[in-house]
């Protein structure tokens, strides 16, 4: 997984995103997430990975200042189209290296981008940065089971579901270990597929 290849990856994937990670099972699942999503007109609010735009569409998007990026250009593009007369701010972005100054939102949501980013530590470092003290992070993404070791089919399986663009075997408790001393766990939820996708809200602290 690096940058070059999810562009390839996701400029094939915008052609059919929403047929099958906005039905069914995601749809329902994002919707208990994000309809109830606590964000005050006040607030900024940041979405990292926002993809096609699934994630807006849950919320009275008009209500709030909100900023969406995405790295891929074709995945933008589509967010774009669907909320052309918003007020929303697309921007074409490398979550692992955002161009926003320290402490510019309230609020991130950081939906299916831990798992897809060629690093999730850089990442995860810079939505810490750019969270405001207090702030939190909405994470919606699939990570490995907690305590437990990769079983060895998906040991086996992870280097071929990694060219589609996503890792199966990421772990929340590493990469929150690197930034406990900054953040502390106010929800950590199974929501999908017998607890592989996890829905976990995080505020900063220091």
């Amino acid at each position: 997984m690096n940058n070059t290849w999810n562009k390839i990856i996701y400029k094939v994937g915008s052609t059919f995103y929403d047929k099958f990670f906005n039905t069914g099972i995601f749809l329902k699942t994002r919707k208990r997430i994000f309809q109830k999503a606590p964000f005050q007109s006040n607030q900024k609010i940041l979405y990292v990975g926002i993809g096609t735009g699934a994630d807006l569409e849950l919320i009275n998007y008009g209500d709030f200042d909100i900023t969406a990026i995405d790295y891929s250009p074709d995945m933008l593009a589509k967010a774009k189209r669907k909320f052309e007369h918003s007020s929303i701010e697309f921007l074409e972005m490398d979550a692992q290296n955002m161009t926003f100054e320290d402490e510019s939102f309230d609020y991130i949501v950081a939906s299916l981008i831990l798992s897809v980013v060629p690093d999730e530590n850089k990442c995860f470092g810079e939505m810490i940065r750019v969270l405001k003290k207090d702030g939190r992070i909405l994470i919606f993404d699939k990570f490995a089971a907690k305590n437990q070791k990769l079983t060895l089919t998906k040991k086996l399986l992870r280097p071929f579901i990694s060219i589609l663009g996503t890792d199966i075997g990421r772990s929340f408790e590493v990469l929150f270990s690197k930034n406990k001393h900054r953040l502390n766990i106010l929800k950590d939820d199974q929501v999908m597929l017998r607890g592989m996708y996890r829905y976990i809200e995080v505020i900063k602290v220091n």
